[in-house]
């Protein structure tokens, strides 16, 4: 038999091409099952603890998700539930045992275990400029406790705006005889030991859980919040008086953290790709939202018959002197616990002078 080579050869080619697909296909299918961090989508669950009509509910954290949806193109996404997962002590815990990937837990509530973002609420010692406040904050963590998280990965970091002293009578609260005559709700930590050193008696407790306790007259004072907690906790119609200060009595911080393994499951781009749109970003836009929101609750008090008095300078050197030591203790516990605690507070409080010029 006569054999034809073209054809041969023909045949042999379109073996060869089919063999090159049929192994194309294996490849494509073999590597489309296998687990890798470049084609997974993860979807983040995002905790809330604030009232659900609460700016950081609807408008930042949502915000921040868009964000990270549009730099990760895609690749991580997330939700936020219609109510908070857990109580405000326990965020940080849910992001641990991922109960949620993320979560914001306020510094003042895990100062047994967190000692940097503290230094943001040591009393009188920064200003109203929230936002600049904010990024030295960010900026002094960077600095000298950028590891302090070893649970979970941080986020952000950040400031709002100043707490003050209200009176739910019809005298302000201006000296220490009228302070040590109040029975009053104060944030947990500074401020609440302040309160009591000067004889107040001192129920204590998150801001959220402040409505509870000062609606129904337990207390004839509170301590510690700004003018968005008194909007927020609807707390207006139980406020009489301000007492505003000279310098900032004490600012509130808190943290933004994700749980380590979600954080894991991300890929090193899309990883920085998140902390570019976190971290200074984000503090500060939360830090301008808080300000925005506290000067114009403040603009109603005339409307509302809420008085504002100026701070008795013998009362304010009170408060002064008794925050002293309470600072000095955040000193020691903070360079115990390996922090550079006297050169941080120097940069915090030389980066808030040069951010608020």
């Amino acid at each position: 038999m006569k054999i034809n080579h073209a054809d041969v050869r023909q045949n042999g080619v379109i073996a060869m091409n089919v063999k090159l697909v049929t192994i194309g296909m294996c490849a494509a299918i073999a590597v489309s099952a296998i687990p890798s961090q470049a084609y997974a989508k993860t979807r983040l669950t995002v905790n809330c603890f604030w009232p659900s009509k609460h700016f950081m509910c609807t408008s930042l954290l949502p915000t921040w998700l868009s964000e990270v949806e549009k730099v990760t193109e895609g690749r991580v996404v997330g939700n936020i539930p219609p109510k908070s997962v857990a109580p405000p002590p326990a965020q940080l815990a849910s992001v641990e045992k991922r109960v949620v990937d993320a979560a914001i837990q306020f510094s003042g509530l895990i100062g047994n275990r967190v000692k940097g973002p503290l230094v943001a609420m040591q009393p009188f010692i920064g200003n109203d400029n929230t936002a600049a406040m904010s990024q030295a904050l960010w900026e002094t963590n960077r600095k000298y406790f950028p590891d302090e998280f070893e649970t979970v990965q941080l986020l952000s970091q950040w400031t709002i705006t100043p707490g003050q002293l209200f009176s739910s009578t019809d005298k302000p609260i201006n000296s220490v005889e009228e302070l040590a005559s109040r029975k009053i709700w104060a944030l947990p930590g500074p401020l609440a030991a302040m309160s009591k050193k000067l004889g107040a008696g001192v129920v204590s407790g998150p801001a959220v859980k402040s409505n509870e306790i000062i609606s129904r007259g337990v207390v004839d004072g509170h301590i510690g919040l700004s003018g968005d907690g008194l909007k927020a906790f609807q707390l207006l119609p139980y406020t009489k008086s301000m007492t505003k200060f000279s310098k900032s009595l004490y600012n509130t911080s808190f943290n933004f953290v994700i749980n380590k393994d979600t954080w894991a499951e991300i890929s090193p781009a899309d990883q920085a790709a998140i902390m570019e749109v976190s971290g200074v970003k984000f503090g500060v836009n939360a830090a301008k939202k808080w300000q925005s929101v506290n000067d114009s609750v403040f603009e109603t008090f005339p409307s509302k018959g809420i008085q504002i008095v100026d701070a008795d300078p013998a009362f304010e050197q009170a408060l002064v002197d008794t925050a002293k030591p309470m600072t000095a203790a955040w000193v020691k516990a903070a360079t115990e616990s390996g922090i550079d605690a006297e050169a941080a507070m120097a940069f915090f409080k030389q980066r808030i002078a040069e951010l608020s010029k």
